[in-house]
């Protein structure tokens, strides 16, 4: 039977965010990010294991508490320069430990706010489906192109327009080949990937509360989001 495993790229630095920290370390909660991160794909009874992919250099995951889901995850010091390349890294990492079949969840390691039901939402509608596909968005707001000083050039269609979020839940052996042929500059997420070789993703309603730490100001935000689904 197809099982289902996830994967964690979180050897980036976050220079965005300006800390000393790299973001996935930052406090949130009164715990790293990347916890909250980790909990919400090890809360899934389906997801059979949670593989991190870290810096070679990283010192701070073995720093941290995962005690509560210890059993359930595993760090992979292989990441590299690129989203992509860390990706692509992992999942040769465990190719003995994954059939050509089985289904890997591709998840943000900044994307700490992971509602439950929309992450089962994208395991139901997938788990038969040929290809694979991603949680995404329709977008809402209206979308201007600017030039290089900030002006706007023109205002753009957003008809039929998503944004992706993840998790992403592709075939492994398909998403490694994927990887393998595509340029990794260019692979700013795995749907990309799987979409250069002519298959075509299934977007998946995602939720707003899933949202991607990238600024500041956005750890104020997911501070207030992970409040609110502790209570209900």
């Amino acid at each position: 039977m197809q099982k289902f495993f996830a994967l964690v790229p979180a050897a980036g630095s976050g220079a965005r965010m300006g800390a000393a920290l790299p973001k996935q370390y930052l406090a949130l909660a009164g715990r790293p990010l990347l916890y909250h991160t980790l909990k919400q794909l090890c809360a899934c009874a389906e997801i059979e294991r949670v593989f991190v992919v870290l810096a070679a250099g990283d010192r701070f995951f073995a720093q941290q508490d995962w005690q509560p889901f210890a059993d359930r995850i595993e760090p992979l010091y292989c990441g590299g320069a690129a989203r992509a390349v860390s990706v692509f890294n992992g999942l040769l990492a465990v190719r003995d430990l994954l059939a050509a079949d089985d289904w890997m969840l591709v998840h943000d390691a900044v994307r700490p706010c992971l509602p439950a039901d929309a992450l089962q939402r994208l395991i139901d509608t997938l788990r038969n489906d040929a290809v694979g596909g991603l949680l995404a968005l329709p977008v809402v707001d209206t979308l201007k192109r600017a030039d290089a000083a900030g002006l706007v050039m023109q205002t753009e269609p957003r008809e039929s327009l998503w944004q992706a979020q993840t998790p992403q839940m592709f075939r492994y052996r398909a998403l490694l080949e994927a990887l393998r042929a595509f340029d990794p500059a260019l692979a700013t997420d795995e749907a990309s990937a799987i979409e250069h070789l002519g298959q075509r993703p299934r977007l998946v309603n995602g939720d707003t509360r899933n949202l991607k730490v990238t600024y500041p100001h956005d750890l104020e935000l997911a501070a207030l989001i992970l409040n609110s689904m502790e209570k209900k």
